[in-house]
């Protein structure tokens, strides 16, 4: 079934891609599979993701940058990714419902996915999910992260232009900089630049930005925009095409593109060898050492050391 489905994707079946998405959400066999079978068609799209405090217009922003990209004749997926809803479980579809105007056009795709308490705002499948709608064709993918702050970092591991979005009135003047979020910034946004207090976002986001760009070959703009008209989108989007012609020109596309491999890898290796082990290990063996570390018998680090050793590790 699952490689029925692969084909249909790779055909442009926007069903068979919605259900794609939804069983590597479950992540069962049959998902990893068709994982595998897409794979070799990915590697074509630009990912951008785009993240920032609550309520600073993320989403609208979105919503205006595929237009354009859309006017360009380019082809967008899109993945929103939800707080989990205390209720279902399951994502809470506010961004479906403010980028409404998109649907119907078939250049693009929006999913909504719930984070499940992931650190990062990023939910667990988002990478798998990502990797989905690059092999269906799509030219530009856009993130749409929750926001969470310091884990927020996560983001510049799947995308290869990060947008920050703030906007006049969130947060003091050092919240980007507590967040760590200037350090994985490549272009800022001030949206809501219609407010007064917008000049002086950007020049405090300058300010910022010139304490630490030493090390740094790619400086990063700060644009002003009002998403809510339209205003100042179209150098947003010309700012992403400069950054990924920045990326393939210094190199330093193939250096992110390995620093993510090799991060993607080493996570999947530390699943699939803990999972092995906990298989190995005799039953009630973990939680007896649980309950040594609460009765301060022994330290976190040498009960895993015993642990592993029981297993012959």
């Amino acid at each position: 079934m699952s490689m029925e489905l692969v084909e249909k994707v790779l055909a442009g079946d926007r069903l068979a891609l919605a259900r794609l998405v939804s069983r590597i959400e479950n992540n069962g066999a049959e998902a990893r599979a068709a994982l595998a079978a897409l794979y070799p068609y990915t590697g074509r799209a630009h990912r951008v993701g785009v993240t920032g405090a609550p309520g600073t217009g993320k989403s609208t922003l979105v919503n205006e940058m595929a237009k354009v990209w859309r006017r360009q004749g380019q082809t967008v997926g899109i993945v929103a990714v939800d707080p989990t809803s205390p209720f279902s479980g399951g994502a809470l579809l506010g961004d479906r419902i403010r980028m409404r105007d998109l649907a119907g056009d078939p250049g693009v795709f929006i999913r909504s996915m719930a984070t499940r308490g992931s650190l990062g705002g990023l939910a667990r499948a988002t990478g798998d999910a990502v990797k989905v709608l690059d092999a269906a064709g799509f030219d530009i993918v856009l993130i749409e992260t929750v926001g969470a702050g310091q884990s927020e970092v996560d983001i510049a591991r799947t995308a290869h232009t990060v947008l920050v979005v703030e906007a006049p009135g969130f947060g003091d003047d050092v919240q980007a900089i507590k967040a760590g979020i200037l350090e994985i910034a490549d272009i800022l946004v001030v949206n809501k630049a219609d407010q007064p207090s917008a000049e002086h976002t950007a020049r405090t986001l300058r300010a910022m930005l010139d304490l630490g760009q030493a090390r740094r070959s790619w400086q990063p703009p700060i644009l002003e925009t009002v998403a809510t008209e339209g205003q100042g989108v179209a150098d947003v989007v010309e700012a992403v095409t400069r950054h990924r012609a920045y990326l393939e020109t210094s190199g330093e596309l193939a250096r992110q593109e390995r620093e993510r491999v090799t991060a993607e890898l080493h996570y999947l290796l530390r699943e699939a060898l803990v999972a092995r082990w906990l298989r190995q290990i005799p039953d009630g063996q973990v939680d007896a050492a649980i309950e040594r570390i609460l009765a301060r018998e022994v330290d976190p680090h040498t009960a895993v050391e015993e642990l592993i050793a029981s297993v012959g590790g």
